[in-house]
């Protein structure tokens, strides 16, 4: 999940990769919809990168706990195939293409600073992956790009009534 949120333990780690199984289903027949219907490329695109995040992240959870050992602070690199097999079964898997990008580490606050004076912090310390950054992106761009990708074509336009008044009880309706 997001931001490194965990959501309901085994049942809750099974609902969401069947929700991506879901979503990589409709994605499929969405995205085939969207390119027959001739919708801007960049609206095709945008939603590519959703259904590509969705369908990578759908990936790692279905497979990655039956291929990999499990990583921790520890020992952060997974073997592949290890002995007695992977760390969860199937559909159980974690995301494993992940992205640290702290700013600013371990740094302290200064003493004067509102609530917070005097304690350690990390400036942008949520851990992401790829599959979710292009879910994102793809969304922040249909979101800043709306206007330009859902624009009508003057053709497109429903016809404009136009009327006026020639006598209080008589009204021309020009189309």
């Amino acid at each position: 999940m997001a931001w490194g949120w965990k959501f309901g333990g085994d049942w809750g780690k099974l609902a969401l990769t069947l929700f991506r199984l879901v979503a990589v289903v409709f994605g499929v027949f969405y995205i085939k919809s969207i390119i027959k219907k001739k919708y801007h490329s960049g609206f095709v695109i945008c939603v590519a990168m959703i259904f590509a995040g969705a369908l990578g992240n759908l990936l790692d959870s279905m497979f990655y706990g039956l291929i990999f050992s499990a990583s921790d602070h520890g020992y952060p690199l997974a073997r592949l195939f290890p002995e007695g097999g992977g760390y969860a079964g199937f559909l159980h898997g974690r995301v494993v293409d992940m992205l640290y990008l702290p700013i600013i580490e371990d740094k302290t606050f200064p003493s004067w600073f509102p609530f917070w004076g005097g304690q350690r912090f990390t400036f942008f310390s949520p851990i992401f992956n790829v599959a979710d950054a292009s879910i994102s992106l793809g969304v922040i761009i249909i979101l800043l790009f709306q206007k330009k990708f859902f624009h009508k074509h003057p053709d497109e336009e429903p016809h404009k009534t136009i009327e006026t008044n020639t006598t209080v009880n008589d009204t021309v309706q020009v189309l």
